[in-house]
């Protein structure tokens, strides 16, 4: 199957049991194909787990949760060795990180520390363990949430830790009617914690999801489009409501996201509109905003369309 032919395949599936939150799950496979991680933002209750459970499932990974707390440590996710008493010797227990999707749940309850434990599996596809590597599968991806609103006990993602997540995804209230189709459904006895149970089968193995991503590999950008992408990412380094612009990091993902978004919209050429699509996505949480843009009530994505509308588009 082509990417469009499975993306298609995985939007009917997922339709099954996510109802209003299309573009969240858009993003979310993009990111898979892309080979990038996700940070979703929103208050409890907007089926951001639900989202996670449900990409795992299509393509036939194993899904880990972990509820992040003040009190997690970084042997708690990655693992550690144990010493076995009948051997004489150490074997490693393995974390929840050794798994296809990895939830973080409320990534920011937890302390820098532990945050960082996942910075070499998210960037490396790897982790160390009293100095010996293990690798994690290839289809390896995070996908963590925080709540917006509640700010007690928390702590803040470093930097390098926001610059690994490929996108930042907001995820807000469903539509009215989506709501009562939800309900609908729990009313006819669907229960999230059994999604075989709603006919929810896996899409993609992991040498289909090999093959979708040498597909997306092989689409098409010329020039003037990398031009394009380029300076856009510049622009927010020089913009005056901006304390931090995106880094180079911010560019390659726009860009290969937006080959990712081609793929699966049918084409095998980028175009503009597929890079301005992901521009907010992909860059919200790369910039950082001058105390006067945010006195004057600026958010990142207001700077961000300000600076996609000074950028002159490729024909």
């Amino acid at each position: 199957m082509t990417v469009t032919e499975t993306y298609a395949s995985m939007q009917a599936q997922a339709r099954r049991v996510l109802v209003g939150q299309e573009t969240v799950f858009e993003l979310l496979v993009v990111s898979l194909l892309a080979g990038g991680h996700v940070l979703l933002e929103g208050v409890p209750g907007t089926a951001k787990t639900l989202a996670a459970k449900t990409l795992a499932a299509l393509v036939s990974g194993q899904f880990q949760r972990v509820q992040f707390t003040p009190d997690l440590l970084p042997s708690d996710i990655v693992g550690t060795n144990v010493f076995q008493a009948a051997s004489g010797e150490f074997r490693l227990r393995e974390g929840p990180i050794f798994c296809d999707v990895l939830l973080a749940d409320e990534i920011n309850r937890a302390p820098a520390k532990t945050q960082s434990a996942l910075l070499e599996a998210m960037e490396e596809r790897q982790v160390t363990i009293d100095g010996v590597r293990y690798p994690l599968p290839p289809s390896f991806m995070v996908v963590a949430t925080q709540n917006p609103v509640e700010y007690e006990g928390t702590y803040p993602l470093p930097e390098a830790q926001l610059d690994r997540f490929l996108f930042k995804v907001g995820v807000g209230y469903a539509s009215a009617e989506a709501e009562q189709e939800v309900l609908r459904r729990y009313h006819q006895g669907f229960d999230p914690h059994d999604l075989p149970a709603a006919g929810l089968g896996a899409v993609l193995d992991a040498a289909g999801l090999a093959r979708a991503r040498a597909e997306v590999q092989s689409v098409r950008v010329d020039e003037a489009l990398l031009a394009y992408t380029t300076g856009l990412v510049r622009s927010t380094r020089e913009s005056s409501d901006l304390v931090l612009g995106s880094s180079l990091r911010g560019a390659i993902g726009l860009l290969v996201s937006a080959k990712a978004l081609a793929a699966v919209r049918g084409r095998d050429y980028v175009l503009p509109d597929d890079v301005k699509a992901l521009a907010h996505p992909a860059l919200r949480h790369r910039v950082l905003l001058q105390p006067e843009a945010e006195i004057q009530g600026l958010t990142a994505d207001d700077v961000l369309e300000r600076v996609l509308g000074s950028r002159e588009v490729p024909r």
